[in-house]
């Protein structure tokens, strides 16, 4: 019998003891509840990240997404990692030490991108939309002339403030100023129209916990040919090894190369899900998915509304029918209605982010929690909050 040192860290208590996840509504900005078919998909065996049958799911998951996006780019995958992960695959790739980028900021999500491209040593400015309110084509021109960015960054659904940003027009306008235009569609694929061709989008992402109900770990990518010649006539390599579009491209299969070769282990069993989220997509039909996210939403509002409560974006086409955002009651602290909401009624409902902390409260209705019979379930917890909370007569 071998003779191990002793050791000094001694079997952890609390893995001697089950795992324990409760049942939740999860009605805020994030992840969304994952239903039983796609959890179902996710336990499938674990195969090898390079055989044919995973192939064949990427390939799945690729059409998927192009359908998703309304895009026919071949260089359409998705990112291992969630959310920020496609949006740093998108700045790492196209962006170079000493390029200009220009990022409009609505929310917290164009403060994270001109943050990220900081990072890699870009010449970062960013336009300002007022809160909860949007851009107008006239800003966008005047700053894209002002800096002559490589890059646009823009949210088209902005999950801190609710506003679902129009996005007609402004690739056009990049291209007339020779810069690609990047959208975070991360709050907003599958509950709202876009058409990430017609409207000359060059880079769009999302994430596979809202709209589509899978599990957190995977993001959806896709690259114009625009986007791929300036990506693939870099001076440097990208910063990131990991987020290297070559090595990515080639991964998916979508290089034309006859072969693929190992860049990293692909999450299997998040490819699984995924793939399930998107037949989910396509057996409901874009066009359905968006109708009834927006009727839902419509719902849901006039509810808030006849119960005297203020919706923090004023003008209805800017509203983002996936993530609400409610002005924080007056006299009320937001945290006390956050917290009696999920310690009774088992519901998570969110406060603000970035520049709306302490501003709102947001309810997130994405996918299969899309529905009427949610949309009053959360009308009724607010009634109750309201009733039961600290409130002051200030």
């Amino acid at each position: 019998v071998p003779v191990h040192p002793a050791i000094s860290v001694p079997p952890p208590k609390c893995l001697q003891k089950p795992l324990v996840v409760p049942h939740r509504h999860m009605f805020g900005p994030g992840p969304s509840n994952v239903p039983p078919r796609i959890l179902e998909a996710g336990a499938n065996p674990v195969i090898g990240h390079m055989h044919p049958e995973i192939f064949e799911i990427m390939s799945d998951i690729k059409s998927g997404i192009q359908y998703m996006f309304q895009t026919q780019n071949k260089v359409t995958l998705a990112v291992s990692g969630t959310g920020h992960t496609a949006m740093e695959c998108a700045i790492f790739n196209t962006v170079e030490p000493g390029d200009s980028v220009l990022a409009a900021v609505n929310g917290i999500w164009g403060e994270r991108a001109a943050d990220m491209a900081e990072r890699i040593g870009a010449r970062v400015n960013t336009i300002v939309a007022p809160p909860g309110g949007c851009l107008t084509i006239e800003d966008i021109e005047k700053a894209l002339s002002k800096h002559r960015p490589v890059l646009l960054f823009l949210a088209h659904g902005e999950s801190s403030t609710g506003v679902l940003h129009p996005l007609d027009g402004i690739g056009k306008l990049c291209h007339k100023y020779n810069c690609l235009f990047l959208v975070d569609c991360v709050a907003s694929i599958g509950g709202a129209p876009v058409y990430m061709d017609q409207q000359e989008i060059d880079i769009l992402y999302t994430g596979s916990q809202k709209v589509l109900n899978a599990p957190p770990g995977t993001a959806p990518i896709s690259f114009s040919e625009r986007a791929c010649q300036k990506i693939f006539s870099r001076r440097t390599k990208p910063v990131s090894f990991f987020l290297d579009l070559s090595c990515l491209a080639n991964y998916w299969g979508c290089d034309g190369k006859p072969s693929r070769g190992y860049h990293h282990t692909g999450p299997v069993t998040a490819f699984y899900s995924l793939r399930e989220s998107l037949a989910v997509l396509v057996e409901e039909g874009l066009e359905n998915s968006w109708d009834r996210h927006q009727k839902v939403a419509e719902y849901f509002h006039a509810g808030l509304e006849s119960m005297a409560l203020k919706l923090f974006v004023k003008e209805k086409h800017l509203r983002l029918p996936t993530v609400t955002t409610i002005v924080a009651p007056h006299g009320y602290d937001w945290k006390e209605i956050t917290s009696y909401i999920m310690k009774t009624h088992n519901l998570e409902i969110s406060g603000g982010l970035g520049p709306s902390v302490g501003l709102v409260l947001r309810v997130g209705l994405m996918g299969c929690n899309s529905s009427r019979a949610n949309a009053d379930m959360v009308l009724a917890a607010l009634r109750d909050a309201l009733k039961h909370c600290h409130r002051s007569k200030v």
